[in-house]
């Protein structure tokens, strides 16, 4: 399922070369990187050997802008029902350990849609959030924080600390899906 209006994976960026032309930094350099995990950034957004986004941190603990979106967006949006840093809370489950199991269509499905999940000691509800745009519009940031949370590779009390600016490509792509 589409994640919805305007989210960052449904719009292409605005003057995207040919395919064929490699897109080129500030510095001239080739935009695009495959890492040696089978990971590709392609104008600030890594994505995984499948096409699902994903984060990226450097040796020095530094985090791409939508790790650092996601945890910015998830305290704002998401901790209220399912706790700091996607640790769970007695209203919400966790999401760190979901988030080693489920792929990223269906958590796009889940939070879009919602669910309802009976246990024999209570039921669950998950709000659909696809008319929300303050989770729409960065739910590609949300997943990534919480798959470097769920992977270990984000420890727990640890505030990511930002590597880069935000890139062109991700203010065009909000302004987009906001409205503006």
């Amino acid at each position: 399922m589409a994640a919805g209006p305007g989210a960052s994976q449904d719009k292409p960026p605005q003057n995207q070369p040919a395919k064929d032309t490699p897109a080129k930094d500030a510095s001239g350099k080739d935009a695009s990187a495959k890492s040696a995990a089978g990971k590709t950034e392609e104008d600030g957004k890594w994505l995984d050997a499948d096409g699902n986004p994903t984060y990226n941190i450097s040796a020095d603990g530094k985090v791409d802008w939508y790790t650092y979106s996601g945890f910015r967006r998830y305290h704002s949006e998401c901790h209220v029902c399912h706790g700091p840093e996607g640790e769970g809370s007695t209203y919400a489950p966790g999401l760190i350990n979901s988030l080693k199991t489920i792929t990223y269509p269906e958590f796009q499905e889940v939070v879009a849609s919602g669910r309802t999940v009976t246990r024999p000691d209570k039921t669950s509800v998950m709000p659909a959030l696809g008319d929300n745009v303050n989770v729409m519009c960065y739910l590609d940031d949300i997943y990534v924080y919480l798959k470097a949370r769920a992977d270990g590779a984000l420890p727990r009390g640890q505030r990511p600390q930002r590597g880069v600016e935000k890139p062109e490509t991700a203010i065009q792509n909000e302004k987009s899906c906001l409205g503006l």
